[in-house]
């Protein structure tokens, strides 16, 4: 049956903390916030909550996620960043800027080896502070020689209006003012410090069409999920039916205008049941206390996205993050800019940054790379798909089986 959040208001406050599993989220440092949440236990969500369920009645886990990060009045994830040492998580691209730069190469890897098309989108599913993007974009800069003759634009899907302005500081060009219009589906217009035109939305559907390359990273994993529990056994299942409509909606893009999509997070694939947690500080923190001041997030489940594919394009993965970056070149990358630096410091840095990325203990065996193609990707066939591919090959996968570097 359906596990329901608690239908007292009294209980939602006072509830006796859950058993979750002690795994590492991935998203994780050591320090955090001097002020528990527990110190604080009314607040303004949790209010919302109580209102919410003596008016309608129980609602599902599912319900509680959803309204817990992205209630627009006072979701987690609407109107803070919570990112950095400083906040409660901490992601690959904040820690070193090798994890940006390997996946910008894929996407030109993957550009190539479609047909060189004269025009791609690039999309970014929930972008952070905009790190990623930015690390990502300094590459496509660096290989302008590569990308002269293709009209690359960007377009970002963020629901937090906070979190978008920081993408915003990050990403664009200072001297040309962003466009905003809170009534359109393209809430955000600018030019990003690269020259390419940059736009915002709230939804992957606003999206144009169009050859598109998509990235989500630490995306699923806040997307709500539901969980049944069996009273006999009392094992738990948790299904994002959310991942499946966006699976399929990227499949459906691909399908039809040819490009491709690439997953970073950390998950499992079919092998975990009960992954329902929250994150204040760094620290486990339990999802039914202070709701709207910690990260409530569960482990994606690999095998679920894959059967959402449903045939309609090739799926990849899921690998472990310590095998694609090794395949992408990470320890080339890590000693051009090793011997670049004369500063210790920034040695060490760099150093700490690769330790973090791929030791197994750490991120190295904990996150999952999963990637869409269109089928005639892997085939090799020489036909068109519309516009978007012109003479596909059947070259490897990068990251998916070891970069040929040249």
């Amino acid at each position: 049956m359906g596990v329901l959040v608690r239908s007292a208001a009294r209980q939602l406050c006072c509830a006796a903390r859950a058993v979750i599993p002690c795994t590492w989220r991935g998203k994780y440092f050591s320090s955090g916030n001097d002020e528990p949440p527990e110190n604080n236990r009314v607040t303004p969500m949790l209010r919302h909550l109580m209102y919410k369920i003596k008016s309608t009645g129980p609602i599902t886990v599912a319900e509680y996620m959803k309204e817990v990060l992205t209630n627009p009045a006072k979701g987690y994830y609407v109107h803070r960043d919570m990112l950095g040492e400083k906040g409660d998580f901490i992601t690959s691209p904040e820690i070193s800027q090798i994890f940006g730069e390997l996946l910008g190469i894929w996407f030109i890897s993957e550009w190539m080896a479609a047909g060189k098309n004269a025009a791609f989108q690039l999309v970014e599913l929930g972008p952070g502070r905009g790190t990623l993007m930015g690390d990502i974009l300094r590459v496509f800069s660096q290989l302008g020689s590569v990308l002269k003759n293709c009209d690359v634009s960007v377009h970002l899907v963020e629901v937090s209006q906070a979190l978008s302005e920081l993408q915003a500081l990050t990403l664009t060009e200072a001297k040309i003012p962003v466009e905003q219009n809170a009534e359109s589906l393209v809430y955000m217009k600018g030019v990003t410090k690269s020259g390419f035109p940059i736009s915002w939305y709230r939804d992957l559907q606003d999206v144009p069409k169009g050859c598109s390359f998509f990235l989500a990273h630490e995306f699923f994993d806040v997307l709500p999920v539901h969980k049944f529990q069996h009273d006999e056994t009392r094992d738990h299942v948790e299904v994002c039916p959310d991942a499946g409509v966006i699976i399929q909606e990227l499949c459906e893009r691909i399908a039809l205008t040819g490009g491709a999509a690439l997953i970073a997070d950390y998950g499992h694939d079919g092998t975990k049941t009960d992954t329902f947690r929250g994150f204040y500080g760094h620290k486990l923190h339990d999802v039914l206390i202070a709701p709207g001041t910690a990260d409530l997030t569960a482990d994606v489940d690999f095998s679920y996205l894959r059967r959402m594919v449903q045939g309609k394009v090739a799926s990849l993965g899921p690998i472990e993050q310590q095998t694609f970056l090794k395949n992408m070149g990470i320890d080339v990358r890590l000693k051009v800019l090793f011997d670049k630096s004369d500063e210790p410091s920034v040695r060490q840095q760099l150093l700490q940054g690769y330790d973090m990325l791929m030791h197994p203990q750490k991120m190295g065996e904990r996150f999952n790379f999963f990637a869409l193609l269109p089928h005639q990707r892997l085939q090799g066939r020489s036909h068109h798909i519309n516009t978007c591919q012109s003479q596909p090959s059947a070259s490897p996968v990068a990251g998916f089986s070891e970069l040929a570097w040249q």
